[in-house]
């Protein structure tokens, strides 16, 4: 069993920053694909960032290209998110996933955590 758990969001004003993590526990599989996605208010859940299991590899969504930096930390089993120059455009709840592969348009696939709420305000 794994257990993903999200820290880290919160309410900003637009133009601030936020660091997201994420803590992976219980059983671990070496070469393991870890991303974020968000949800807003009556829309999908979509694709925000993603990085290989090395940290070599890294893909993100065109709205958040230049703004967020996702990373990963395999010591501490950790992912991260550092999200600036934030628009009330990125309102959402975050959510880490681990899958086996770096094909992230099945946001059904592999494991969850609960999210964390990130609020931009004007």
């Amino acid at each position: 069993q794994v257990q993903l758990v999200e820290s880290g969001g919160g309410l900003v004003q637009a133009g601030g920053a936020l660091r997201l993590s994420c803590a992976a526990s219980g059983r671990t599989c070496r070469r393991q694909a870890m991303g974020w996605f968000r949800q807003a208010p009556g829309k999908e859940r979509e694709f925000v960032a993603g990085i290989s299991w090395s940290g070599g590899s890294t893909s993100y969504a065109d709205s958040v290209k230049g703004r967020f930096t996702i990373s990963r930390d395999s010591a501490k089993n950790t992912v991260y998110l550092q999200m600036n120059s934030l628009k009330p455009e990125d309102t959402a709840v975050y959510y880490c996933n681990v899958r086996p592969s770096t094909i992230w348009g099945a946001s059904g696939s592999g494991y969850w955590g609960q999210g964390t709420q990130v609020t931009v305000s004007s």
